[in-house]
């Protein structure tokens, strides 16, 4: 991309405005806090004391709106605390230059590398550094610079009160997450009909889980539709591209492939209503003729094998989940006897895993034991299993079983030592978070330094802009300071003829500040150009208040914000941390993570006696996060006005369909892991060592600008016996050994030599497209 592409883009997306859900409620909220400190600071301390309490609070409102599950009142109390430390020392050191700008690069400095431990912290910690600049030139003394330190933390605490004497929606964004990964559920088994091999995003899985994890006290009060249903979320995405592949035994037309048609129309009408009631705490209204889908007696006829398996398992699925939604805790909920069968996935346990051993199943068609379609099938002829949401079906009692296990929420206090680690591992050269940090200590001098040279005044302006909208990233860093120069520009015209019509008081501007810092909680996310908009009026109507009038502070913002702007810009393109170089490393990680899980299910067959659904858990989460930071890479790549080095965007996209490829073939394997006691597979150990060796080997290369080689893998699939008791897995394996040769294929950018004809020589047959079924 040419850097005039690249600079219209991100000018097109820092001005843009998203649709995005309003929070008036929390707006208020942070509103209300941020007037009763102006309203306290003004009555004890006056307008300049007002000012700097009211950068707090507004700094610790901002806080608590950043990605959270549940808002942390110790992030307000931290960010009010955190100002309060930076104005006294600030102010101690200001009428020293020297001693005032080491202080300024080793703030930012520090700043620029929390963002290691997250944007959440790297936010925070910015915003800080940047409202430094402007509360050190407001006390008058060193008792009261201590003062307005100490209002500042006061608006910490008020806004932390206000988070838990009046909390908004106290389980509402843990019921979008799960219901959005219930409805993205239900759209993937609409795709499914019409393209039975359809990728599936799992980050909507992901945020779920993240969702899951809250504190003991927090875990006693969770709403009980809460418990469990991401866990049956987990199982059931397997299961339905299980039985939606024409590779696992239903043909791509025919009756059978009707059949499954309207079995996941069905699912994702009950996965719908499912969503519906979690998101807004109803009961489950489940679709009659969705229900009646699952009564029909000969489901069992015309599904046999792993489709009649997949059938069963996702009757029983859906039904916890219904049950789930509405309301009723699984463990005090009887279930049929045949939904042990569908326990043998390993997302088995609602949170990650559990040991505690299950009832063996009463169906031998749920059993995922056999796995040649001429010896599966149902145990009696022509019966289907009970439908989703049945009530009035006698069902044999389930054997108890231990409570899940939950998924801690770790404390704000055991979130610093992780902070501090993350902060120390990027602590090297090559690290994009160091660049980052020297880029924005190094500008925060510069432009200091200018500000305080040139005959404007307000010389903080500059390295304020600077620190606020510098980012790790290109992208980012230039719309934000688009963002920050257009939303400037519109929040001071505003704020300045309000002041000039109305030439309000101390009071009135009060109120003026509070219902723009209002204005901005409530537009925060639809984007940087109305929030930086609201920053901007604020600002002004918060510095009139403390006495200053528009034209002291109007020209040179605009000026020195341009300044601060391009100095963030300049930078970055002087000393960049280019994604696109990197991106084989991160194609690499996800190869490294993608083959351990691969292999964890195919040793799952090996012995089942043994086998441990967490570690296949464990092994998917990896290879998710792997692949989750693959595609946040390349959208950073793709934005960025360099070319590649060594991989091209067309190489990328083949190597991410082939890596996509080989998870989704593992993911239908996992579908129907064996129960214990099953038959064991030994072959399935020594390929899953073979594939879990090469895939190792296969990263170094590909870190290496080497084209990985699978000789192992094929060696160990060519030693392989065929048996009946194996078909599935046996084929499932030469899928595997395709995926990973399309990968090769992808990342050999080498010209093949011509012929004497003229035209290049034909490549070894095999399948092309992943996504072709007839080829698999």
């Amino acid at each position: 991309m040419s850097w005039r592409r690249a600079l219209k883009d991100t000018a097109r997306s820092g001005i843009a405005v998203e649709k995005k859900r309003l929070e008036p409620l929390i707006a208020v909220r942070g509103a209300a806090g941020l007037a009763i400190v102006i309203a306290l600071s003004l009555w004890l301390f006056g307008p300049a004391a007002a000012a700097s309490s009211a950068f707090g609070a507004f700094q610790a409102a901002i806080a608590t709106f950043q990605r959270s599950w549940r808002p942390r009142p110790e992030l307000a109390i931290a960010s009010g605390t955190s100002l309060a430390v930076s104005t006294f020392l600030g102010y101690l050191t200001i009428s020293k230059e020297p001693l005032f700008l080491a202080l300024l690069v080793v703030w930012t400095f520090a700043a620029g590398m929390s963002w290691a431990a997250g944007p959440t912290i790297g936010l925070i910690a910015s915003s800080n550094v940047a409202i430094m600049l402007v509360t050190v030139t407001l006390p008058t003394s060193v008792a009261q610079a201590a003062g307005h330190a100490a209002m500042m933390i006061v608006g910490g605490l008020v806004q932390a009160a206000l988070i838990v004497l009046f909390p908004v929606r106290r389980w509402g964004a843990h019921r979008d997450a799960l219901a959005d990964a219930l409805a993205a559920e239900a759209d993937y088994a609409r795709r499914l009909r019409h393209d039975p091999v359809a990728s599936f995003d799992p980050q909507p899985l992901m945020e779920a889980r993240n969702a899951a994890a809250v504190t003991p006290r927090q875990a006693r009060r969770r709403p009980a539709e809460l418990h469990g249903a991401r866990g049956i979320a987990e199982r059931i995405r397997p299961v339905l591209a299980s039985l939606a592949d024409p590779a696992m035994g239903v043909p791509a037309e025919g009756h059978a492939r009707d059949r499954v048609r309207e079995l996941l129309a069905s699912a994702a009408a009950l996965l719908d209503a499912a969503a519906h009631a979690i998101r807004h705490g109803e009961p489950v209204a489940a679709p009659p003729a969705a229900l009646a889908t699952f009564r029909t007696p000969d489901t069992g006829s015309i599904l046999t094998g792993a489709p009649y398996r997949a059938m069963t398992r996702l009757n029983t699925l859906l039904q916890d989940v219904v049950e789930t939604a509405g309301g009723t805790p699984q463990e005090d909920t009887p279930h049929e006897g045949a939904r042990s069968g569908a326990r043998g996935t390993a997302h088995s346990a609602e949170n990650d895993g559990r040991s505690t051993p299950r009832p063996a199943p009463t169906d031998p068609g749920a059993r995922g034991t056999a796995h040649s379609a001429e010896n599966d099938g149902p145990s009696t002829p022509g019966r289907a299993p009970t439908h989703p949401g049945a009530r009035g079906t006698a069902r044999p009692a389930r054997t108890p079983r231990s409570r899940p296990t939950t998924r801690t929420r770790p404390t704000f206090l055991a979130l610093i030592p992780k902070a501090l680690k993350a902060m120390r591992g990027e602590l090297h050269r090559g690290s994009p978070i160091t660049r980052h940090a020297t880029r924005v200590s190094a500008v925060a001098a510069t432009g200091y330094i200018l500000g305080t040279w040139l005959p404007l005044g307000h010389g903080y302006w500059a390295p304020l802009t600077s620190v606020m909208v510098m980012r790790p990233d290109f992208s980012q860093t230039y719309s934000r300071a688009v963002a920050r120069l257009a939303g400037t520009v519109i929040g001071v015209a505003v704020a300045t003829g309000v002041v000039q019509a109305a030439t309000p008081g101390t009071l009135q501007s009060g109120t003026l500040a509070v219902a723009s810092a209002a204005l901005m909680y409530l537009l925060m996310r639809t984007g940087q150009f109305a929030t930086q908009a609201c920053i901007a009026a604020y600002v002004v109507f918060l510095l009139g208040m403390g006495g200053e009038e528009w034209t002291q502070t109007v020209p040179e913002r605009v000026l020195l914000t341009l300044m601060g702007g391009l100095l963030a810009m300049l930078a970055y393109a002087v000393y960049p941390a280019w994604e696109t170089p990197r991106l084989r490393t991160r194609l690499a990680d996800w190869l490294a993570a993608q083959g351990p899980y691969v292999a964890a299910v195919f040793g799952s067959y090996a012995d089942p006696s043994v086998r441990d659904a967490p570690d296949v858990r464990g092994a998917l989460l990896t290879a998710r996060t792997a692949r989750a930071a693959w595609h946040a890479a390349v959208a950073r790549a793709t934005a960025e006005p360099v070319r590649h080095r060594g991989l091209s965007r067309t190489a990328a996209d083949d190597a991410e369909d082939a890596l996509a490829q080989l998870g989704r073939v593992a993911m239908l394997l996992e579908a129907h892991l064996p129960e214990r006691g099953a038959t064991p597979v030994p072959p399935a150990a020594r390929f899953a060592d073979a594939l879990r060796e090469s895939t190792h080997k296969g990263a170094k290369a590909i870190r290496e600008r080497r084209v990985p080689t699978w000789d192992a893998v094929r060696e160990a699939l060519d030693a392989w016996e065929t048996e009946d008791t194996d078909k599935v897995v046996r084929n499932t394996a030469t899928l595997v050994l395709d995926t990973l040769t399309e990968l090769s294929e992808a990342l050999d950018t080498a010209v093949p030599p011509m012929t004497l004809d003229g035209t290049a020589p034909e490549k070894p047959d095999g399948p092309r497209d992943p996504k072709d079924s007839a080829t698999r």
